[in-house]
This record gives structure tokens, C-alpha cells and sequence, in this order.
């Protein structure tokens, strides 16, 4: 499938919805396929992005006549944001809609990291992707113990509950946030939606947590939302520093409307709610308009065609949201003592002592006991006698599998065996043998 040979048939004000259009039956939050809320809750997410972008190239724009035509797409943009928003239904819960938010981050990072050909960001996507796992089991623990809700019950059994890399070892300095952007000209395409689609996701995620986390009641879920909430400010950083920042404000308007086409395509072959897949379907119809708009715009204001920045046109292998449990647990046995130093990745034993991770960290984390994702785990096995999880199997690193006591000191201090040997570690026995 290539967007930019399909031809659009109809003008923007015959693709615009009524107000009876957009009024949608939200979906039975017991019933509904995991996978169709998590691509609901994706497509809010690349929604908002497309929305909050028009409107910062309309604030750095002095053409009025570019302004309106962003304008124009701007508006239907916020139409589809709403008509996807929408579907999600009016009594499921703020901890319940998380579970939602932190298994897309876990499926879709995983199958994006499967998919991506470029080493660097892929160790992006699995760096990120540990994190949010952990997040996920959190906020599962929480679900049980403030609701009385097993998580696996909304996901059907297609994710596991367990540990990742913990949570109180992600606050990390900023400057160790900034990764290296790559070139959209000359990067696979598929490195390029990979950056985009997780800057969105995680961007929705942030906003979702700095908009409703102070809604939920006072204790430590509520301080767990202003946590995980920090790190999510991370990930949007890790990610969006992967964007090419050479590109012109309409460059990266022809990007955005392409990767909206790719999601909208990829989810209209893949969905199995046949209400859902008529809406995604709808979607990819306009959105085919506003990428033909911004490749016209582009070549008229600056006389660049389109396949200047995307060569071919064609898709990629198309998204399609599934489990990825092998993965996962792949990446957690071999990457969960990673932290970032300035662009790279790290094993916690190989850094030097005097490294600022470990002053930044211990700064914000203050008192072990205080810490909100520590203590949510602290109150389930107080409670329950033992945390709340879902495995397959147990835990792939070995100091995570005691169900009895949360691991705080993993990824965040040196010398604890988890099982993963670093690059340090095994010149040390390699060179204790040569001795």
C-alpha cells in the first residue's frame, strides 16, 4: 500500500463528521479484545500529537495563508481525536484505563524493537520498554489492592505481571535522557514511524498522568501516578530525541500525516471489532487527503516533492499489536541492570562511582520507604502476603522472583547479582583467569 497513490475522492467538508457522526457507542471495558482498547488508545495519542503539532507550525508560521490551510486539517485532526477518544466508556476507571495505557506501551514498544533494522534505536526501544513493564506491574498491584480488579482480567491473560527493571532505578539525570536524532532522509522508514508512533504514545501517557493522576484518591496510588508520571517525562525526551531535528515545520507535517495513514491502514487490516475497524477505515480516507495536502503544500512553499523525504511511499510490514511475552522476558534477562549515560547504555556495575546517576538518583528517591512505586508493592504483600502477578513462567532475573520482598536496589546500585553479567564483569574473570 503506498497513500500517496491512492487518490482522494472526496473534499474535507464531505469528510467532515456531524455532530451524530462522531457520537459513538464506547466499548464494554469487560469485553472488549485487549488489543482493539490498546489501538483506541494509541490513536487518541497520535491524534493529539497531530493536534498539539498544527498548533505549534500555526505559532511559528507568518503565512496566513499556510496558517488556514493548517487550519483546515488541524480541525478534522481534533474531529477524529474525539471520535476515537470517545469510544472509551464513561465507567472504567482511571487505574483501569492505566492497565490499557501500560500494556500498549509493553506491545507496542516490543513489536516496534522487533521490527526496527536500526541497532541504536532499537536498544532505545528496549531500554524504554523494561520500564514500562515494571510500570505495569505497579499499577496492577495497585488495581488489586484499591479495587479489588485482577489486571489479567482486562488483558486477558496476553501480558504477563511481573517485574522489570524497578521503577525507583529510572530517575535518572536529565542530561542522560537526550539521545541522537536520526536522519529522516536517509534512515528506514520504519526507524522513522518507530520514533514517531513512541514520541506520541508516550507524549499521551505523560499527559494522561499529569491530567489525571491528582484524581485518584490520596495515599500512595496517588503518589505512584506523580512518579511513574516523572519518568514518562523521560521516556517523551528518549524518544522525541530521535526525531530528525533538521527538518522544515512542513517536512515534518508530510511525516506526521504519513505515519497517521500507516496506523490508520495497519488497524483497519487488523481489527476484529467490525464497529471499531469502520471508524479506523473512515480515518485512513481522510487522512489520505491530508497527506496528498501536505506534500502539495510542501512542494508549492518549498519546492521539495514528497519522495524527498520519503523515498519509496510504500508501507512497511504493518503494525499489528499482539503478545510479546518471549520478547519481553528476552530483553528483561539480559538488559534489566542498563542505565543510560548521555546517548549510550550502560551496565550499573560498569559505570564509575562518581557517576551522576547515582547522586541524582539517590537525591530524588530520598528515603527508601517513601518511595511511591516501593510502597504500593510494600502495602499488596503486606495485605495479600505476597505481591500480585501473572507469569508464564518465573521471573527470567533471578532476584526478582521473591514475591515476599521488592527489589530496590537492582539497576540502581552496584555489585548485586541478578544473573546478567556486564561487559565489566566479565573482562574482570576473563582477565583473573589470564592472571
Amino acid at each position: 500500500m503506498n497513500p500517496f497513490e491512492q487518490k482522494p475522492t472526496k473534499s474535507a467538508l464531505d469528510l467532515m463528521e456531524n455532530w451524530k457522526g462522531i457520537d459513538v457507542k464506547p466499548y464494554d471495558k469487560l469485553e472488549a479484545d485487549p488489543y482493539t482498547k490498546a489501538r483506541i488508545i494509541l490513536m487518541n495519542g497520535i491524534e493529539v500529537e497531530a493536534a498539539l503539532f498544527g498548533h505549534n507550525f500555526h505559532r511559528h508560521c507568518d503565512d496566513n495563508d499556510l496558517r488556514r490551510e493548517i487550519a483546515l486539517c488541524r480541525r478534522m485532526e481534533q474531529m477524529q481525536q474525539k471520535h476515537v477518544n470517545w469510544l472509551s466508556p464513561s465507567n472504567e476507571t482511571t487505574l483501569e484505563l492505566t492497565i490499557g495505557y501500560e500494556q500498549l506501551a509493553v506491545d507496542l514498544t516490543a513489536w516496534l524493537a522487533m521490527h526496527e533494522p536500526d541497532e541504536y534505536a532499537k536498544a532505545c526501544m528496549d531500554f524504554a520498554l523494561l520500564e514500562d513493564f515494571d510500570h505495569l506491574y505497579r499499577y496492577a498491584n495497585l488495581l488489586e489492592m484499591d479495587e479489588d480488579v485482577p489486571a489479567h482480567k482486562l488483558t486477558r491473560d496476553t501480558i504477563e505481571f511481573t517485574p522489570g527493571r524497578p521503577t525507583i532505578a529510572h530517575h535518572r539525570h536529565p542530561a542522560d535522557s537526550v539521545r541522537a536524532p536520526r536522519s529522516a532522509k536517509t534512515a528506514d522508514i520504519r526507524t522513522t514511524l518507530g520514533a514517531l508512533i513512541l514520541t506520541a504514545a508516550e507524549q499521551q501517557t505523560m499527559n494522561f498522568y499529569m491530567n489525571l493522576g491528582n484524581t485518584v484518591p490520596e495515599g500512595p496510588g496517588r503518589n505512584l501516578y506523580q512518579e511513574i508520571g516523572m519518568v514518562e517525562e523521560e521516556h517523551v525526551t528518549h524518544y522525541g530525541s530521535l526525531l530528525d531535528p533538521s527538518l522544515t515545520w512542513l517536512e515534518n507535517l508530510l511525516l506526521h500525516e504519513y505515519q497517521e495513514c500507516y496506523l490508520y491502514y495497519s488497524f483497519y487490516e487488523t481489527e476484529t471489532d467490525r464497529r471499531v475497524k469502520k471508524i479506523w477505515e473512515e480515518h485512513f480516507e481522510q487522512e489520505v487527503l491530508h497527506l496528498h495536502t501536505a506534500a502539495n503544500l510542501l512542494e508549492r512553499h518549498e519546492g521539495t516533492e514528497w519522495q524527498e523525504v520519503i523515498p519509496q511511499g510504500e508501507f512497511p510490514d504493518l503494525l499489528e499489536l499482539q503478545p510479546t511475552k518471549d520478547y519481553v522476558r528476552n530483553v528483561l534477562a539480559s538488559q534489566v541492570t542498563l542505565t543510560a549515560q548521555e546517548e549510550e547504555f550502560s551496565n550499573i556495575d560498569d559505570l564509575p562511582s562518581d557517576c551522576r546517576f547515582f547522586a541524582w538518583n539517590a537525591h530524588v528517591n530520598g528515603r527508601t520507604q517513601d518511595v511511591p512505586s516501593h510502597r504500593v508493592i510494600g502495602e499488596a504483600i503486606k495485605r495479600d502476603g505476597e505481591d500480585y502477578r501473572l507469569e508464564d513462567a518465573e521471573n527470567p532475573v533471578p532476584v526478582l522472583r521473591n514475591r515476599t520482598e521488592d527489589n530496590t536496589e537492582l539497576g540502581r546500585k552496584q555489585g548485586i547479582e541478578s544473573g546478567v553479567r556486564s561487559a565489566g564483569s566479565r573482562k574482570r574473570e576473563r582477565d583473573a583467569v589470564t592472571a
